[in-house]
């Protein structure tokens, strides 16, 4: 019998996340800190929004671009956290923020074209760009600069074949965000060149001691900007699969056209759940949004004094729920740190090089997990680390 594989296929990797996820499933004993997935359950109200869709028997199809209900809270909801203005018409209901990436590079990346992506970053950008027969550029990002990306380091990464640059903040492994003044520095090179940018703000609700600041709420920008947002991070609607995208209108035409053939609605009972978690919110500030946040702010703190006390270099997270140690100062890399460290103690965190080539010598670590599981898995992390430090000297 033939190869039936196609050649993009075969060189697929498995995600390095979810390999520590399966490992932890045999293991009873064991703390995960590894999958990005809130603790929180998804707020009663949105539950009950859902259940009642069902009894009332809205079990059928909707339109393609997903519930015009939706679509408007939508609308409404990026106005008064982002500012940034967007039609009903512009908007696509998606399977999670994993089907906009999807679609949005589907409807613009083919080969030869050069797609930019900060270095690190999450592990599904490199692999699309892949299967759409395009290039993964990675944008070196230091912990020097706050892991974001800077003109200087843009530029030194730019080709005649760069077609767009995908943008992720706050930052999914390192936590990282980019200020509005920062945002403002990359600008002028994305218009010399005439990019088109991606920009997944999945986690725009959870950043801390600042606001988030959307790249296509800047002069100019949101014309040539594709922004990704849904509900499963901050609203703790992991399992419900419901994102969104926005886009100018001829890469909105394009995306509609691939969600038609591919997908062709997002699940109905979850957009009434989404329906609900965003009219019930606007009155109170979106207190359970709030409150989850104050919550995980907590919890960074705690991780990162527990890092600094066991000798554990940092640097500090200011978006999302993740942590990203460095590991070197203990004379191993990221993936030796975490096979030693599930082996020994049964806690599972991620090697930051699943992220990209500068997470050699990083793991990640998510503080999203509960309060209880955060200081035993920190305790026999220490354990573990002084066995390391004993070997190193």
């Amino acid at each position: 019998m033939r190869d039936f594989l196609t050649k993009s296929a075969k060189a697929l990797k498995p995600s390095g996340i979810r390999k520590y996820f399966d490992m932890v499933e045999t293991l009873p004993d064991a703390i995960s800190l590894g999958v990005g997935e809130p603790d929180f359950v998804t707020p009663w109200d949105v539950r009950s929004a859902a259940i009642r869709s069902i009894q009332k028997g809205y079990t059928s199809y909707t339109g393609n671009r997903g519930l015009l209900e939706l679509r408007n809270l939508i609308t409404r909801y990026l106005v008064e956290r982002f500012h940034v203005e967007y039609a009903p018409e512009q908007i696509i209901v998606t399977v999670g923020a994993s089907e906009g990436i999807d679609l949005a590079l589907r409807a613009t990346c083919e080969a030869g074209d050069e797609i930019l992506l900060p270095d690190p970053a999450y592990v599904s950008y490199s692999p699309i760009i892949n299967l759409c027969g395009g290039t993964p550029v990675p944008v070196h990002c230091s912990e020097e600069n706050g892991f974001i990306i800077t003109p200087e380091n843009l530029r030194a990464t730019i080709t005649p074949r760069t077609k767009a640059i995908i943008l992720a903040y706050p930052n999914n492994p390192t936590g990282g965000i980019m200020t509005k003044e920062e945002i403002e520095r990359i600008v002028p090179v994305i218009k010399e060149h005439d990019l088109l940018v991606i920009s997944d703000e999945i986690y725009g609700e959870l950043t801390y001691g600042g606001e988030h600041c959307s790249i296509a709420s800047l002069d100019g920008m949101q014309e040539r900007t594709v922004l990704l947002g849904g509900f499963s991070k901050a609203f703790a609607m992991t399992g419900w699969r419901i994102g969104f995208t926005c886009a100018p209108k001829e890469v909105d035409a394009a995306m509609l056209k691939i969600h038609q053939y591919t997908t062709l609605c997002a699940p109905r009972t979850a957009q009434h759940a989404a329906v609900a978690a965003l009219s019930g919110g606007f009155s109170d500030g979106f207190a359970s949004v709030l409150a989850m946040r104050t919550e995980y702010d907590r919890r960074r703190r705690f991780v990162l004094s527990a890092f600094q006390d066991m000798g554990l270099s940092c640097f500090e997270p200011r978006g999302a729920f993740y942590a990203f140690p460095s590991v070197k100062a203990f004379g191993i890399t990221g993936e030796e740190f975490v096979d030693g460290l599930l082996r020994e103690e049964q806690v599972a965190v991620v090697p930051g090089s699943a992220f990209g080539g500068c997470g050699e010598y990083h793991v990640r670590c998510s503080y999203a997990t509960g309060m209880a599981e955060l200081v035993e898995a920190m305790r026999r992390m220490e354990r573990f680390l002084k066995k390391c430090e004993k070997k190193l000297h």
